[in-house]
Protein backbone atom coordinates (compact mmCIF):
# COMPACT_ATOMS: atom_id res chain seq x y z
CA UNK A 1 0.00 0.00 0.00
CA UNK A 2 2.96 2.45 1.01
CA UNK A 3 4.49 1.40 -2.29
CA UNK A 4 1.64 2.30 -4.12
CA UNK A 5 1.14 5.48 -2.57
CA UNK A 6 4.89 6.52 -3.84
CA UNK A 7 4.50 5.46 -7.07
CA UNK A 8 1.29 7.46 -7.23
CA UNK A 9 2.56 10.46 -5.96
CA UNK A 10 5.47 10.48 -8.29
CA UNK A 11 3.20 9.71 -11.18
CA UNK A 12 1.10 12.41 -9.98
CA UNK A 13 3.84 15.03 -9.76
CA UNK A 14 5.34 14.33 -12.75
CA UNK A 15 1.57 14.69 -14.22
CA UNK A 16 1.79 18.23 -12.48
CA UNK A 17 5.20 19.43 -14.28
CA UNK A 18 3.97 18.47 -17.78
CA UNK A 19 0.18 20.12 -17.38
CA UNK A 20 1.75 23.28 -16.41
CA UNK A 21 4.35 23.64 -18.94
CA UNK A 22 1.53 22.71 -21.65
CA UNK A 23 -0.66 25.30 -19.77
CA UNK A 24 1.75 28.04 -19.67
CA UNK A 25 2.93 27.98 -22.79
CA UNK A 26 -0.94 28.05 -24.06
CA UNK A 27 -1.70 31.22 -21.55
CA UNK A 28 1.53 32.73 -23.12
CA UNK A 29 1.10 31.97 -26.73
CA UNK A 30 -2.73 31.85 -27.32
CA UNK A 31 -4.20 34.41 -24.54
CA UNK A 32 -1.48 37.32 -23.81
CA UNK A 33 0.42 36.61 -27.68
CA UNK A 34 -3.44 37.53 -29.31
CA UNK A 35 -3.29 39.69 -31.75
CA UNK A 36 -6.07 41.82 -30.64
CA UNK A 37 -3.43 42.81 -27.80
CA UNK A 38 -1.46 45.01 -30.09
CA UNK A 39 -1.10 47.68 -32.50
CA UNK A 40 -2.54 46.41 -36.08
CA UNK A 41 -2.30 43.01 -34.89
CA UNK A 42 1.24 42.30 -34.87
CA UNK A 43 2.33 40.30 -31.69
CA UNK A 44 5.63 40.92 -32.82
CA UNK A 45 5.28 44.98 -32.43
CA UNK A 46 4.08 46.89 -29.70
CA UNK A 47 1.47 46.61 -27.59
CA UNK A 48 -1.77 48.42 -27.12
CA UNK A 49 -1.00 51.00 -24.72
CA UNK A 50 -2.37 50.07 -21.17
CA UNK A 51 -2.76 46.38 -22.15
CA UNK A 52 -0.97 44.35 -20.08
CA UNK A 53 -1.50 41.13 -21.79
CA UNK A 54 0.73 42.19 -24.91
CA UNK A 55 2.76 43.94 -22.53
CA UNK A 56 3.35 40.64 -20.96
CA UNK A 57 3.51 38.78 -23.53
CA UNK A 58 6.81 41.04 -25.12
CA UNK A 59 8.47 39.74 -21.89
CA UNK A 60 9.86 36.60 -24.49
CA UNK A 61 10.31 33.12 -24.07
CA UNK A 62 11.14 33.48 -20.15
CA UNK A 63 7.33 34.35 -19.75
CA UNK A 64 5.99 30.70 -20.49
CA UNK A 65 8.36 29.16 -18.19
CA UNK A 66 7.56 31.73 -15.27
CA UNK A 67 3.77 31.37 -16.24
CA UNK A 68 4.44 26.86 -15.50
CA UNK A 69 6.51 27.69 -12.66
CA UNK A 70 3.63 30.07 -10.95
CA UNK A 71 1.43 27.44 -11.71
CA UNK A 72 3.17 24.00 -10.35
CA UNK A 73 3.40 26.55 -7.40
CA UNK A 74 -0.12 27.28 -7.04
CA UNK A 75 -1.09 23.55 -7.43
CA UNK A 76 1.33 22.59 -4.57
CA UNK A 77 -0.09 25.02 -2.42
CA UNK A 78 -3.38 23.52 -2.86
CA UNK A 79 -2.32 19.92 -2.61
CA UNK A 80 -0.17 20.78 0.75
CA UNK A 81 -3.08 22.54 2.04
CA UNK A 82 -5.43 19.81 1.39
CA UNK A 83 -3.49 17.06 2.72
CA UNK A 84 -2.27 18.61 5.36
CA UNK A 85 -6.21 19.70 6.43
CA UNK A 86 -6.56 15.66 5.98
CA UNK A 87 -3.44 15.21 8.41
CA UNK A 88 -4.77 16.92 10.73
CA UNK A 89 -7.52 14.90 10.88
CA UNK A 90 -10.90 15.77 12.39
CA UNK A 91 -12.10 18.23 15.57
CA UNK A 92 -9.86 19.45 17.81
CA UNK A 93 -6.23 18.05 17.97
CA UNK A 94 -6.33 18.93 22.21
CA UNK A 95 -9.81 17.31 22.73
CA UNK A 96 -8.84 13.96 21.34
CA UNK A 97 -5.67 14.17 23.29
CA UNK A 98 -7.66 14.38 26.54
CA UNK A 99 -9.94 12.03 25.33
CA UNK A 100 -7.22 9.71 24.47
CA UNK A 101 -5.90 10.50 28.01
CA UNK A 102 -8.66 9.73 29.77
CA UNK A 103 -9.75 6.63 28.43
CA UNK A 104 -6.19 5.38 29.21
CA UNK A 105 -6.74 6.11 32.82
CA UNK A 106 -9.70 4.45 32.77
CA UNK A 107 -7.62 1.30 30.94
CA UNK A 108 -9.98 1.57 27.75
CA UNK A 109 -7.73 0.80 24.83
CA UNK A 110 -10.38 -0.46 22.33
CA UNK A 111 -12.28 2.60 23.24
CA UNK A 112 -9.31 5.30 22.61
CA UNK A 113 -8.32 2.66 19.37
CA UNK A 114 -12.20 3.37 18.27
CA UNK A 115 -11.18 7.32 19.00
CA UNK A 116 -8.69 7.18 16.81
CA UNK A 117 -10.17 5.37 14.07
CA UNK A 118 -12.91 9.09 14.48
CA UNK A 119 -9.86 11.23 14.16
CA UNK A 120 -8.42 9.81 11.18
CA UNK A 121 -5.36 11.71 11.16
CA UNK A 122 -1.36 12.02 11.42
CA UNK A 123 -1.54 11.68 15.41
CA UNK A 124 -4.01 9.09 15.15
CA UNK A 125 -2.44 6.75 13.24
CA UNK A 126 0.90 7.13 15.66
CA UNK A 127 -1.07 6.84 18.39
CA UNK A 128 -3.40 3.85 17.27
CA UNK A 129 0.33 2.02 16.45
CA UNK A 130 1.18 3.21 19.98
CA UNK A 131 -2.20 1.40 21.45
CA UNK A 132 -1.56 -2.01 19.84
CA UNK A 133 1.55 -2.03 21.30
CA UNK A 134 0.60 -1.09 24.60
CA UNK A 135 -1.94 -3.33 24.78
CA UNK A 136 0.57 -6.03 23.72
CA UNK A 137 3.04 -5.43 26.42
CA UNK A 138 0.10 -5.16 29.24
CA UNK A 139 0.43 -9.01 28.46
CA UNK A 140 3.88 -9.55 28.05
CA UNK A 141 5.03 -11.11 30.90
CA UNK A 142 8.78 -11.59 29.57
CA UNK A 143 9.92 -8.29 29.47
CA UNK A 144 10.80 -6.11 32.64
CA UNK A 145 9.04 -3.21 33.29
CA UNK A 146 11.25 -0.30 31.92
CA UNK A 147 12.03 -3.04 28.61
CA UNK A 148 8.62 -2.34 27.81
CA UNK A 149 8.48 1.29 28.40
CA UNK A 150 11.72 1.49 25.98
CA UNK A 151 9.94 -1.03 23.58
CA UNK A 152 7.05 1.47 23.20
CA UNK A 153 8.91 4.44 23.10
CA UNK A 154 10.51 2.56 20.05
CA UNK A 155 7.29 1.64 18.18
CA UNK A 156 6.06 5.35 18.49
CA UNK A 157 9.18 6.41 17.24
CA UNK A 158 8.32 3.99 14.66
CA UNK A 159 5.29 5.50 13.60
CA UNK A 160 6.24 8.91 14.00
CA UNK A 161 8.84 8.48 11.68
CA UNK A 162 6.62 6.80 9.00
CA UNK A 163 3.95 9.35 9.09
CA UNK A 164 6.31 12.68 8.84
CA UNK A 165 7.87 11.92 5.31
CA UNK A 166 4.01 12.66 4.27
CA UNK A 167 3.47 15.53 6.01
CA UNK A 168 6.33 17.50 4.27
CA UNK A 169 5.85 15.70 1.23
CA UNK A 170 5.87 18.18 -1.88
CA UNK A 171 7.65 21.24 0.32
CA UNK A 172 10.57 20.76 -1.85
CA UNK A 173 8.95 21.93 -4.55
CA UNK A 174 7.96 25.47 -2.75
CA UNK A 175 11.52 25.66 -1.44
CA UNK A 176 12.89 25.49 -4.95
CA UNK A 177 10.31 28.04 -7.02
CA UNK A 178 10.88 30.63 -4.10
CA UNK A 179 14.72 30.30 -4.94
CA UNK A 180 14.54 30.21 -8.72
CA UNK A 181 11.72 32.14 -9.08
CA UNK A 182 13.47 35.43 -8.60
CA UNK A 183 16.67 34.17 -11.03
CA UNK A 184 14.20 33.28 -13.95
CA UNK A 185 12.69 36.57 -13.63
CA UNK A 186 16.08 38.46 -13.52
CA UNK A 187 17.42 36.38 -16.94
CA UNK A 188 14.71 37.40 -18.63
CA UNK A 189 14.85 41.13 -17.80
CA UNK A 190 18.75 41.06 -18.67
CA UNK A 191 17.29 39.33 -21.98
CA UNK A 192 15.21 41.91 -22.73
CA UNK A 193 17.59 44.73 -21.85
CA UNK A 194 20.00 43.45 -24.11
CA UNK A 195 17.41 43.54 -26.75
CA UNK A 196 16.11 46.79 -25.74
CA UNK A 197 19.46 48.88 -25.86
CA UNK A 198 20.58 46.44 -29.09
CA UNK A 199 17.80 47.35 -31.16
CA UNK A 200 18.77 50.85 -29.56
CA UNK A 201 22.12 50.75 -31.25
CA UNK A 202 20.87 49.80 -34.19
CA UNK A 203 18.91 52.56 -35.30
CA UNK A 204 21.91 54.93 -34.77
CA UNK A 205 19.86 57.77 -33.13
CA UNK A 206 18.68 57.95 -29.46
CA UNK A 207 15.00 57.35 -28.95
CA UNK A 208 13.69 57.61 -25.40
CA UNK A 209 10.26 56.32 -25.89
CA UNK A 210 11.99 53.53 -27.66
CA UNK A 211 14.27 52.65 -25.02
CA UNK A 212 11.46 52.97 -21.98
CA UNK A 213 9.21 50.40 -23.77
CA UNK A 214 11.90 48.37 -24.01
CA UNK A 215 12.85 48.27 -19.68
CA UNK A 216 9.20 48.10 -19.22
CA UNK A 217 8.75 45.37 -21.10
CA UNK A 218 11.67 43.46 -20.07
CA UNK A 219 10.83 44.31 -16.39
CA UNK A 220 7.59 42.06 -16.54
CA UNK A 221 9.74 39.21 -16.02
CA UNK A 222 11.01 40.34 -13.33
CA UNK A 223 7.90 41.74 -11.23
CA UNK A 224 7.01 37.96 -12.05
CA UNK A 225 9.39 36.33 -10.31
CA UNK A 226 9.40 38.37 -7.53
CA UNK A 227 5.64 37.37 -7.11
CA UNK A 228 5.94 33.89 -7.54
CA UNK A 229 8.64 34.18 -4.81
CA UNK A 230 6.83 35.87 -2.61
CA UNK A 231 4.16 33.62 -2.58
CA UNK A 232 6.47 30.29 -2.60
CA UNK A 233 8.22 32.05 0.85
CA UNK A 234 4.75 32.60 2.29
CA UNK A 235 3.36 29.16 1.54
CA UNK A 236 6.48 27.47 2.69
CA UNK A 237 6.70 28.93 6.05
CA UNK A 238 2.91 28.80 6.80
CA UNK A 239 3.02 25.25 5.71
CA UNK A 240 6.52 24.52 7.60
CA UNK A 241 5.00 26.01 10.91
CA UNK A 242 1.46 23.94 10.26
CA UNK A 243 3.95 20.74 10.43
CA UNK A 244 5.92 21.56 12.91
CA UNK A 245 2.83 22.14 15.53
CA UNK A 246 1.90 19.02 14.29
CA UNK A 247 4.78 16.97 14.65
CA UNK A 248 5.17 18.73 18.53
CA UNK A 249 1.55 17.06 19.37
CA UNK A 250 2.79 14.11 17.82
CA UNK A 251 5.65 14.14 20.26
CA UNK A 252 3.14 15.42 22.95
CA UNK A 253 0.93 12.46 22.78
CA UNK A 254 4.09 10.40 22.30
CA UNK A 255 4.83 11.08 25.88
CA UNK A 256 1.92 11.10 27.45
CA UNK A 257 1.24 7.94 25.98
CA UNK A 258 4.74 6.46 27.39
CA UNK A 259 4.16 7.88 30.83
CA UNK A 260 0.32 6.22 31.09
CA UNK A 261 1.88 3.18 30.36
CA UNK A 262 5.07 3.66 32.84
CA UNK A 263 2.23 4.42 35.87
CA UNK A 264 0.18 1.28 35.42
CA UNK A 265 3.25 -0.80 35.19
CA UNK A 266 4.28 0.70 39.18
CA UNK A 267 0.31 -0.13 40.39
Amino acid sequence: MKALKVIFSSVFNVLVLIVCIALGYVIYKYIMGNKLNFIDGNPNGHPIQGNYLGIIYRGGFIVPILMATILVLLTFVIERFISLSRASGKGRISNFLRTIQNLLNENKIEDAAAACDRQKGSLANVVKAGLFRYRDLQGDHTLANDQKVLSLQKDLEEATALELPMLSKNLVFLSTIASISVLLGLIGTVLGMIRAFGALATQGAPDALALATGISEALVTTAFGISGSTIAIIAYNFFSSKIDSMTFKIDEANFSLVQTFASTLKK
